[in-house]
């Protein structure tokens, strides 16, 4: 929690005597400079050739050099990363793909302002640790770039404002890239929702439990390790957002208002973070971490965050309906009440219940008629392109496909900051015995101008 943010936070409880309902803790919202204008619904000139600069080759880097490198309309002019060697490897991908190699830049943590500055890229695609993500993305867009940024793309509340008011003033898009937002099960759950199959949706679920042991020494200088020693809250909660707000139309028609958090005591980080320093440590996210949120229209939103115990991978991704209801993890299926669909299109319509799934039979008919548009076009490919049974490269799909047509990106700079502020805001309630947080507007009253979340097509 940075200094600022402290200060202007009000107290957590009320106390005059009896015990009270705590008061809801309210972080800064710095007004919009004149002449400054929201980005909802923002579409920028169209570019019928999107050259990129993609910024950190390590773990996830190279991916998207080799997706991006089999999307028509792209042209990668520049790549860059501390390390020479990963940057020479990314070249061989492209140039193994039947494209021109890109320019290099390598050799010292500063040198991806060299790439920034050029003026012949329209976007900078970063893949760097999280604590060069907001920096990045700012100086990209001040230099006039759209700016696609890895997960989370903000760290703080402060970065997060920096991020929307330069993307505001510079009218560039910058887009989080959350790839589980294009998942199979989840694009299909979505396209079922928006056509009423649910009905009103009252409760979405998502999480990020993935046991990280395999995995924290790969982290370059143990970033990410000294991330979670150092920050409590639920310091990646992206994945788990992205399909949840999107359900629920979060600003485009509703808000997040209310935030609550709690946190278990560290145990497996703990000792995981002393395996890899060789010393204890003063060891700050507990192991097991729990944020509720609320929405203006009346709907919840449950995140969950644990890297360090032996549970199996889930994102969780729920929905509760009054008319129905969907799981992907640990079991994944839908649920219906009789009326809720069409008998026309159900095989053995009359033994549906809100029971029990329905069956694998009434589940294929359902994706006969309720897959999505997106993963009917292009499912095939992404599948064969691949990158998390090909998510990650309809994310990239995607983008190129909006920034080529002049459309507006499926994710905004609110989508990053609502995503991302779970981060600061459940650290905030949870220093503060769990405490409600409001939850800031960070459209600043444009959160119902557009009514329903929809991906842009062209016509």
């Amino acid at each position: 929690m940075t200094a600022a943010v402290a200060a202007a936070l009000l107290p957590a409880c009320s106390t005059s005597g009896t015990e009270s309902a705590p008061t809801e803790i309210t972080t800064p919202v710095p007004e919009r400079e004149a002449g400054q204008t929201d980005m909802v619904a923002f579409a920028a000139e169209p570019i019928d050739t999107v050259r990129i600069g993609i910024i950190g080759l390590g773990m996830r880097g190279p991916g998207a050099v080799e997706r991006l490198a089999n999307i028509e309309g792209t042209d990668i002019r520049a790549l860059c990363d501390i390390e020479p060697d990963r940057v020479e490897a990314a070249n061989q991908m492209l140039t193994a793909a039947g494209r021109p190699a890109a320019d290099e830049y390598s050799g010292n943590d500063s040198i991806w302002r060299e790439l920034v500055a050029r003026d012949d890229l329209d976007l900078i695609y970063v893949v760097t640790d999280w604590v060069d993500h907001a920096r990045m993305g700012v100086e990209a867009m001040n230099q006039g770039k759209h700016v696609a940024i890895e997960v989370p793309a903000a760290m703080s509340l402060d970065e997060i404002w920096e991020l929307i008011d330069t993307s505001e003033k510079t009218r560039r898009h910058c887009m989080m890239l959350e790839n589980c937002v294009y998942d199979f099960f989840e694009m299909n759950t979505l396209n079922m929702a928006q056509q009423g199959l649910f009905g009103d949706v009252l409760h979405t679920e998502g999480s990020y439990i993935h046991n990280l042991d395999p995995f924290w020494e790969h982290y370059h200088d143990n970033w990410r390790m000294d991330y979670n020693r150092n920050h409590r809250g639920d310091v990646y909660a992206t994945h788990g957002m992205g399909p949840a707000c999107q359900l629920l139309d979060i600003h485009r028609g509703d808000r997040m208002t209310t935030l609550v958090a709690m946190d278990t005591k560290p145990a497996s980080g703990a000792a995981a973070a002393e395996r890899i320093y060789g010393e204890p440590v003063d060891y700050q996210n507990g192991d097991h971490t729990m944020t509720m949120i609320r929405t203006n229209n009346g709907k919840t939103i449950h995140i969950q965050h644990d890297v360090v115990n032996p549970r199996p991978y889930s994102r969780m991704y729920q929905l509760t309906g009054t008319k129905g209801f969907a799981n992907k993890y640990p079991v994944e299926g839908y649920a219906f009440e009789p009326d809720a669909l069409d008998p026309e299109q159900m095989p053995d319509h009359e033994n549906l219940s809100g029971h029990d799934f329905i069956s694998p039979e009434q589940t294929a008919a359902l994706l006969e008629q309720y897959t999505h548009p997106i993963v009917r076009e292009v499912g095939d490919i992404a599948r064969k392109v691949g990158g998390h049974g090909g998510m990650d490269y309809i994310m990239d799909y995607r983008l190129i496909y909006c920034l080529r047509n002049g459309l507006p990106l499926d994710m905004d700079v609110y989508d990053l900051a609502e995503w991302c502020a779970v981060g600061p805001l459940s650290a905030i309630s949870i220093e503060n015995g769990s405490a409600p947080v409001a939850v800031p507007d960070f459209t600043r009253g444009a959160w119902d101008k557009v009514k329903g979340f929809r991906h842009a097509m062209k016509e």
